[in-house]
Parts: structure tokens; C-alpha cells; sequence
């Protein structure tokens, strides 16, 4: 009896040290692996899904470090591009304000040698008109960096239609008159949408500044309003120059000029803004253009939202 109760013991031991053993082989090999995992988590070196044949505590450990490591890698990505848009924010800024900022120098040491009063005061109203693209260009940026960083939030209301028109050809009446351009508006006065008539009056003021920046004197413009089934339309149709068909999808890109206007006031940000605006009413904006004969720009807006 004795002899049975010693051997089951030795056996017991045994087995209890066998299985110790195990259990730190075990603990060594997950230690291990998830060392392995972490150090290539901190390489940036994403990790990539393993099937497992067995439920185990490691492939419940891992699939959640493949997670981790996908937010991690798209977060990384997501903070690249913003660094990236920052650097283009900042030397598109440099850019603009760099030629204004030296005709308004160049125009102050004019002045230092200039005794003619006449002349003198010429050079006032230029830095004055200088100063004012400063000011456009600096009011531009914070309209666009508001929106972009969600500060200024999209306030919806179910309002005629007919009011945010009016107030964005109000802002064109005059410059359109001084060019004789006439504007002509089609439009269901009953028609009631929800949008933000603000922000969506200061898209529809965008399109048609450009409208009549870029179409020559006694031209037209032609402004229809058209409720779809799932959109109301707005389209904006010029007589201006047209924009050639490769540079049509690059006209909404911040900063951007056509090569030929570059003696026109403006510093490409308005369609930029304009398209912005409309796409965080869930719209957006078509161009159909030819040159020599035009453009039309369309504004899309939700009829439900």
C-alpha cells in the first residue's frame, strides 16, 4: 500500500513538474510572440491577419493587436497628410501675400523720393487697393479654415429658396453694371428648400463673381432654378471665356488661377469655398464649360436632409 501511495505521489510530481514546465514554455513563447508584435507595431511595420486553427489566448491576443495596429497605421497616415496639407496651406500663403506685401513696399520707398503730391497720392490709393487684397485674402483664409476645421457648422432651415438667391446677386448687381452685363433669373419663388442660406448664398456670390470677373462687357448671365426629383439645381451659366476641358477638374482646388486671368483681381479661393460649402450640405457642383463659349456651372442640393 505504501509502495502504491509513494509511486502515485512520484507520478503526481512528476506530472505537476511536467506540466510547470509546460505552462513557462508556454508563458515564454506568448511573451515572446507578443514582444515580436509590439516591436514591429513600433516599426510601423503593420501587422497583417494570421488564421488560426485553434481558439487559443494568442490568436484572441493577436487579432486584437491586428486591429490596433490598423488604427494605428491609419492614424499615422492621417496625421502625414495632414502635415503634408499644412505645408501647402503655408506656402500658399506665402505665395499670395508675398506680392502684395512688396508692391506695398515698393510703393513706400516710391513715396520717400516722390515730391509730386499727385503722384503720392496715386501711390496711396494702389497700397490702399493692396491692402484690401491682403484683407480679402486673409478674411478668404478664415472662412475656408473655419469651415474646414468644423468651427463653423452648417445650420440647416426649411426657407424659400428665392431669399438666398437675392442675397448672393445682391453682392454682383453693381460690378455686373459697371461691366453691363445683364442677369437674368428664372426661379419658382414658392419653392422652399432646407439649406443653410447663408453659406449657401456665399457659394451661389462665388460662382457669380467669377461669372462676371471673367465675362466681357454686355455679356450675359443666366441663373435658373430647376427642382429634380432628388435635387433642386442651380445653374449658372456665363458668356465668359470658358475653361479648357483638362483644367475643368482642377478649377475647385484652393489657390488655383487660370493662366490667362492673372490681371484680374481675385485669388482662387471662391470656387474652392463654394464647393466646400455644398458638399457639407450633402450636394454638389458640376461644370460644363467651352472655350470661347462659356460656362455653366451646377449647383446640386438635397431636396430631403
Amino acid at each position: 500500500m505504501i509502495m502504491i501511495i509513494f509511486f502515485a505521489s512520484v507520478c503526481i510530481a512528476g506530472f505537476a513538474l511536467w506540466k510547470c514546465a509546460c505552462l513557462k514554455h508556454d508563458v515564454y513563447e506568448y511573451t515572446a510572440q507578443l514582444d515580436a508584435a509590439i516591436d514591429r507595431m513600433l516599426k510601423n511595420d503593420a501587422l497583417q491577419p494570421i488564421p488560426y486553427e485553434k481558439d487559443d489566448l494568442w490568436g484572441k491576443i493577436f487579432d486584437r493587436l491586428v486591429r490596433l495596429s490598423q488604427l494605428y497605421t491609419h492614424k499615422n497616415l492621417e496625421l502625414s497628410e495632414e502635415k503634408h496639407r499644412l505645408k501647402e496651406l503655408v506656402s500658399d500663403i506665402s505665395h499670395q501675400t508675398k506680392t502684395p506685401i512688396a508692391n506695398i513696399k515698393l510703393y513706400l520707398e516710391m513715396m520717400e523720393d516722390e515730391r509730386d503730391v499727385d503722384r503720392n497720392q496715386d501711390y496711396l490709393k494702389k497700397m490702399n487697393g493692396q491692402v484690401d487684397k491682403l484683407d480679402f485674402l486673409l478674411q478668404s483664409m478664415v472662412k475656408m479654415s473655419r469651415l474646414e476645421t468644423g468651427t463653423i457648422r452648417i445650420q440647416k432651415q426649411h426657407v424659400p429658396l428665392a431669399d438666398t438667391l437675392a442675397m448672393a446677386i445682391g453682392q454682383v448687381v453693381a460690378q455686373a453694371d459697371q461691366k453691363n452685363i445683364q442677369i437674368h433669373v428664372q426661379y419658382d419663388e414658392q419653392l422652399r428648400l432646407n439649406h443653410d442660406k447663408k453659406w449657401t448664398a456665399e457659394a451661389i456670390f462665388n460662382i457669380l463673381d467669377n461669372a462676371v470677373k471673367y465675362t466681357n462687357a454686355g455679356g450675359n448671365i443666366h441663373v435658373v432654378v430647376c427642382r429634380q426629383e432628388l435635387f433642386t439645381k442651380i445653374s449658372i451659366a456665363d458668356t465668359g471665356k470658358g475653361i479648357a476641358p483638362e483644367r475643368q477638374a482642377t478649377i475647385f482646388t484652393r489657390f488655383y488661377r487660370e493662366p490667362e486671368v492673372h490681371d484680374e483681381e481675385g485669388i482662387g479661393i471662391g470656387l474652392y469655398l463654394a464647393r466646400e460649402i455644398i458638399t457639407l450640405q450633402n450636394g454638389y457642383i458640376e461644370v460644363q464649360s467651352q472655350v470661347g463659349r462659356g460656362s455653366t456651372f451646377m449647383i446640386y442640393l438635397p431636396n430631403q436632409g
